[in-house]
């Protein structure tokens, strides 16, 4: 981790020589959800090749660029796309662009999935507000010296999820009419989906969705200080014992159809941060 910090400072100062602006929020938006970035007025587009130090993105549905620009009037920074343990990147380089974006003067972090439901009372194209998280993605961006210029050696996870950003969002839902629930994702390596007993074994530790991202950007927005709002998107059904095929056009069509709503939540999260937050 130790030399991370002139690389956070590179990036950022790049960033910035393509953007002068000093954004409140930050968003990580998933598979099949890039719409918003369509939203912000004033932007710039950056690819991620050309950014010192950030990896390249090469999941299906992640455009791979920075969308820098003004959401409801407010400076955000857009990743189109991320980075996955499964596509052979470390944990540490998954979440430099978290780093990144709290340097850059964020202070709050919206960090969405396309994810797979466990909870048979959700159904494919609700979202789910994150309330907590479990981790068996067999490691943690944490791991090694710690750089106290970042944050802590040992970052309280009590509440990884700011309270009051998941109850405002859980509000906004109900006040504009759409499903929108609050439990616990599971982040697994993949990239294969679960068999049935694993979901099976998945459920009963506690989860209500599982996905392949976000624990580790949380982690290291929780080690940087930075406030975290977290939003599932629903894609897909994973019930052991009605068990349907799942394919990545599916998952992508589903996470495009719900992208409106997920628009509404973060769109009102930002607009919280109006004035500096």
């Amino acid at each position: 981790m130790l030399d991370q910090f002139d690389k956070i400072t590179e990036a950022a100062a790049f960033i910035t020589s393509q953007w002068a602006p000093r954004p409140a929020v930050g968003i990580i938006l998933g598979s099949g959800l890039g719409g918003i970035g369509t939203a912000l007025a004033d932007k710039v587009t950056i690819p991620y090749d050309s950014i010192p130090h950030f990896a390249r993105s090469t999941a299906h549905g992640h455009a791979g660029q920075l969308v820098c620009g003004l959401l409801a009037g407010v400076p955000v920074v857009v990743m189109e796309g991320r980075q996955h343990a499964y596509e052979g990147y470390p944990l540490a380089q998954i979440t430099f662009p978290v780093r990144v974006v709290k340097r850059l003067g964020a202070g709050l972090l919206v960090v969405t999935n396309a994810c797979g439901g466990l909870n048979p009372q959700y159904r494919t194209g609700d979202l789910m507000v994150i309330d907590d998280h479990i981790n068996l993605l067999n490691g943690n961006p944490l791991i090694g010296i710690n750089d106290e210029r970042l944050g802590p050696r040992f970052p309280d996870m009590s509440a990884p999820y700011t309270p009051a950003l998941i109850d405002a969002a859980l509000e906004t839902a109900r006040r504009e009419n759409f499903a929108c629930h609050r439990g616990v994702y599971v982040a697994v390596t993949g990239p294969n989906l679960e068999t049935r007993a694993e979901y099976r074994f998945l459920r009963g530790i506690g989860a209500d969705v599982v996905g392949m991202s976000t624990v580790p950007e949380v982690i290291v927005a929780v080690h940087s200080g930075l406030e975290v709002l977290g939003i599932s998107v629903i894609t897909d059904m994973c019930l052991p014992d009605h068990l349907e095929v799942a394919t990545v056009e599916n998952i992508l069509a589903a996470a495009r159809t719900a992208e409106p709503k997920l628009r509404s939540l973060i769109t009102a999260a930002v607009r919280s941060r109006r004035g500096g937050a």
